[in-house]
């Protein structure tokens, strides 16, 4: 049997401090030169960036179908190395985030558990980060603990040689570039009933932990009359902060159990899965809940236009006959990832311009 040192526990003077202040008071830490630098919250995101992502996303794929486009892609970066971060199991933002970099040139190194790593050795998480520094000029991580991108970051940033982080996801707290690409997504989908403005958005599932859910949220304060419907289980309503952060920007939500009923009234179904995971005893919730499964019956019920949305993986809570609708967004929505990813890696490291001249 494996044998593994005890994780060793490091204290940071004003840590405990600044995790406690406001989302709002953090964000200029995150930044540098005026500019994002380490990506942690979806609050980071307002119109004007989001709508500058979307368009250059757009450009890189436009960039991406030609020999010659790829080309120029792979030549923005390559003297930038990468180190992918994932000791929570993860398919689509592990693939997209490689795959974002390889197409704009960098290099990647990574690591998908910390039996791999000297953390074994039990070497702090700090310390982990700090290592990686030494060798590369952005960490992406997905971590099971909340906070811990943050926290990080927060370490790096106090260093000689701060690296920008990336939140791939923090256990069920944030994952901020999910909530990017869903925008840029529904932007796309929505791009011929006038955008995302004046939509009504259902979020059904496991809300009390999808962290896809509470960061996409977030963002709807930079849109104009959007109303969101809560749909779910009373175990699984959406906590209070993401309620309470909606009251303040005077974003009108509806909680109800009753999916069937709202059905006809949405622009958009988010579909989540029930989140397991980060359950004490996982084998308690062994219900799934058919009763907020959309079904293929369910297609009739909705807007011709209205999209479907799920940040995978699924279980049970879309049937797979709903694929072949073309309301059924789900795979485009993950191949949206990574160019959306790409786009922030781009303007991270000052290349977005460069990627807009080839279209001026």
């Amino acid at each position: 049997m494996d044998k593994y040192a005890e994780q060793t526990r490091q204290e940071f003077e004003g840590w405990e401090e600044f995790y406690a202040k406001p989302v709002d008071e953090k964000l200029d830490f995150f930044k540098s030169d005026g500019r994002l630098f380490d990506i942690i919250y979806a609050q980071q995101f307002d119109r004007e960036y989001l709508d500058y992502f979307c368009n250059l996303a757009d450009m890189i794929r436009v960039m991406a179908k030609t020999k010659m486009g790829q080309k120029k892609l792979r030549h923005l970066l390559p003297h930038k190395r990468a180190m992918l971060y994932f000791v929570q199991p993860s398919t689509r933002t592990f693939l997209s985030f490689q795959n974002a970099c390889y197409i704009l040139g960098l290099s990647v190194s990574e690591i998908r558990g910390t039996t791999t790593s000297s953390e074994v050795k039990g070497e702090s998480p700090e310390d982990t980060i700090r290592t990686f520094a030494s060798y590369v000029n952005l960490i992406i991580s997905r971590h099971p603990e909340a906070g811990f991108a943050e926290k990080m970051a927060w370490v790096l940033n106090q260093t000689e040689r701060p690296v920008p982080v990336l939140n791939g996801g923090s256990g069920p707290d944030q994952h901020p570039t999910q909530a990017l690409l869903d925008i840029y997504t529904l932007e796309r989908e929505f791009s011929s009933v006038g955008g995302l403005d004046g939509k009504k958005i259902a979020m059904v599932g496991d809300l009390k932990r999808g962290r896809t859910v509470r960061s996409l949220s977030y963002l709807m304060k930079n849109y104009k009359d959007v109303t969101l419907y809560f749909v779910s289980p009373e175990i699984f309503k959406m906590k209070d902060d993401i309620k309470n952060f909606l009251d303040k920007h005077r974003i009108p939500f509806y909680e109800t159990d009753d999916f069937e009923g709202i059905m006809p009234a949405v622009d958009a179904i988010y579909m989540t899965r029930i989140q397991n995971e980060y359950s004490e005893d996982p084998s308690s919730e062994a219900e799934t809940h058919p009763q907020f499964h959309f079904k293929t019956k369910h297609l009739s019920m909705i807007h011709p236009h209205c999209v479907i949305l799920h940040p995978l993986p699924r279980r049970y809570e879309i049937e797979v006959a709903v694929d072949n609708d073309p309301r059924a967004a789900y795979w485009r929505q993950e191949r949206c990832g990574m160019w959306i990813r790409a786009a922030l890696i781009a303007h991270i490291f000052k290349v977005g311009q460069e990627i807009f001249d080839e279209f001026s």
